[in-house]
């Protein structure tokens, strides 16, 4: 689906998502989720199909708000990370600020398993 391929509220028999997501999403929080979709495109070097994948396997169940929903006490990077990694040793997450994270050994970080091609998570095509 494009960016402009959403109605809201959904039609009846449509699935419950929004665009690309499968979270039910006002116009305000679709541009948070697509902010935090391209903050995975250039913070991990992955495709837009996976960060979307990533955020669906991740988010699908949570009831989000019109903007600004709760979540958006935090960046899209600070949820953009726990999409992508696990917590640390310590149950840390990266939040996306450089001063925040210098404690943090990304390199001992492990990364979430790419959600199973052919899952429904997968709504945008892989480059």
């Amino acid at each position: 689906m494009g960016d402009g391929d959403w109605a809201w509220p959904p039609k009846p028999g449509r699935d419950e998502g929004t665009a690309e997501f499968l979270l039910r999403l006002d116009e305000g929080m679709l541009g948070y989720f697509r902010e935090m979709a391209s903050e995975m495109v250039g913070r991990f070097g992955i495709s837009r199909a996976e960060a979307v994948a990533r955020i669906n396997e991740r988010y699908q169940g949570l009831d989000i708000e019109p903007y600004p929903d709760l979540m958006c006490h935090e960046g899209p990077e600070f949820w953009a990370h726990g999409a992508y990694y696990y917590p640390d040793e310590r149950d840390r997450l990266p939040t996306g600020d450089v001063h925040a994270d210098a404690a943090i050994d990304f390199t001992r970080l492990r990364v979430r398993p790419l959600p199973p091609q052919g899952s429904p998570v997968w709504t945008l095509r892989p480059e």
